[in-house]
């Protein structure tokens, strides 16, 4: 098979892009700026958008833009986000168009009632849903799947607050960890079988806080108390916490990327330390890839904790052999046509004294779409590197996810469709090896059955609805 015509070069990134990141505080009366400082620690988890909505009891307040979180907010504007609960929200956008209606938190007044959702995953069943919802009379005002929980709730709400989040919830089928807000109530959810995190934290003042990661509390030094369950709901307002399990139980299936990829390194995420879980999977691959070379090195910052990892277990030594600039922002003026690969290079310069005549074992967390890790090796390359060899702490991803990673169709994955050695000659490698499933899942300490492995296996446990196959990730 001749790879340089069929695997072409396009202007998606290699990497996935991310979800989404949610944090909620109730009972402090900073509870906007803590949001906000909790989005801040979150911010891996979605460079798009940024958005914090807040209540003092009786007057709810909101402001999101497009951005990171930095540049949504300032001083003046959290000032004006008065009260003692405020839940915030980062984006990427899985469902939905990349565009200004589509920030969250989403907010709306139904019967001078106030009701506002921030959501991270994919409910696998929002297209029905919403053709339905909007048969019976429902105007949608976005293209998010999150919309969807908002129109539930409001079919309910005559119900209590309680009773509408069981009828709403139990409607809707995927990967959901949120926060519902009304003007004196903080809600959590999260689906049965836990796909993405969250966790509760308690601040020194008793405030709760609940965020997708343990860096949040960290930062605004709250506690970490526990995960909120799969499939539990918490109910936060002045009388305390209530803990719910309003649905039948199911298997726990966390998304083991989560640890791969998505989540900060100084998380605790799904009750595993995510820097401990990538450096372990760097150890079982230098037992599953022996591999001669002169050293081990990984593209900043991916894969900096596997290649820890793979250097230790096989004794070969760690260097940095491309250097990181940190003050590229999000956007710069793009070169003349001639200088290719420039978004690649303005990002990573190799260290051409280190890498000359040497033979080089790369360290990467996942292959996605290949694109940027072919540039980065035609980069070493030219530095003079004698071999490029590169091993992978995940297995091949080859299936679409639909459960809130930006993979949704199989087209979009290099492995699909081509084999470990079309992939290493497209790239442009001595050797390509990937972590095994098994190796990947030793690496967590838990077993093969906590986790979804869909995008490696093909096996979903929720299958989705024929048309968000077709249709959905729009944007």
């Amino acid at each position: 098979m001749n790879t340089k015509k069929h695997l072409h070069a396009t202007d998606l990134s290699t990497k996935p892009r991310h979800e989404c990141g949610v944090c909620g505080v109730f009972g402090h009366q900073d509870a906007a700026k803590l949001t906000f400082f909790g989005l801040y620690a979150l911010q891996h988890r979605g460079q798009e958008s940024a958005g914090i909505v807040a209540s003092d009891g009786t007057r709810v307040t909101i402001h999101k833009d497009m951005g990171l979180v930095s540049e949504v907010f300032n001083e003046n504007i959290l000032e004006n986000l008065p009260g003692h609960l405020a839940v915030g929200h980062v984006r990427y956008s899985t469902t939905g168009a990349s565009n200004i209606i589509n920030t969250q938190p989403f907010m709306v007044t139904h019967k001078g009632f106030c009701l506002s959702v921030a959501h991270n995953g994919n409910l696998v069943n929002s297209i029905a849903l919403r053709q339905q919802l909007e048969q019976q009379g429902s105007i949608f005002q976005t293209t998010m799947d999150s919309e969807i929980v908002i129109h539930l709730m409001a079919r309910h709400i005559d119900l209590g607050l309680e009773e509408a989040v069981k009828e709403t919830f139990a409607r809707i089928t995927g990967a959901y960890s949120l926060l519902l807000m009304t003007q004196d109530t903080m809600i959590a959810v999260r689906d049965p079988n836990g796909f993405r995190p969250l966790c509760l934290g308690v601040l020194e003042n008793g405030a709760h806080v609940v965020a997708s990661e343990t860096c949040a509390l960290d930062l605004i030094e709250a506690e970490y108390v526990r995960e909120v369950e799969p499939g539990e709901v918490l109910i936060i307002n002045k009388q305390g916490i209530t803990s719910l399990f309003p649905w039948p139980p199911a298997q726990k299936r966390f998304c083991i990327f989560e640890h791969v990829y998505f989540s900060r390194p100084d998380s605790e995420v799904f009750g595993i330390n995510v820097y401990s879980a990538r450096k372990r999977m760097g150890e079982i691959l230098a037992r599953e890839a022996k591999i001669d070379g002169d050293f081990v090195m990984p593209f900043p910052d991916s894969g900096n904790y596997a290649a820890i990892g793979y250097a230790n277990a096989s004794g070969i030594p760690l260097e940095m052999g491309m250097i990181r600039n940190h003050y590229v922002g999000r956007t710069f003026i793009q070169p003349t046509q001639s200088m290719r690969d420039f978004s690649v290079k303005v990002k990573l310069n190799p260290v051409r004294s280190l890498l000359k005549g040497k033979r080089v074992i790369i360290v990467e967390d996942s292959i996605i779409r290949g694109t940027t890790g072919r540039s980065r090796v035609q980069a070493l390359r030219q530095a003079g590197a004698a071999e490029v060899h590169m091993v992978v702490s995940c297995p091949p991803t080859r299936h679409a996810c639909y459960y809130g990673i930006d993979f949704p169709t199989d087209s979009q994955l290099i492995a699909a469709g081509h084999s470990v050695d079309d992939v290493r000659s497209y790239i442009g490698l001595d050797s390509l090896t990937y972590l095994s499933v098994e190796g990947m899942v030793e690496a967590t300490g838990l077993s093969r059955d906590h986790f979804c492995l869909a995008c490696y296996t093909g096996e979903y446990i929720i299958e989705p609805d024929k048309n968000f196959r077709k249709e959905a990730f729009s944007g």
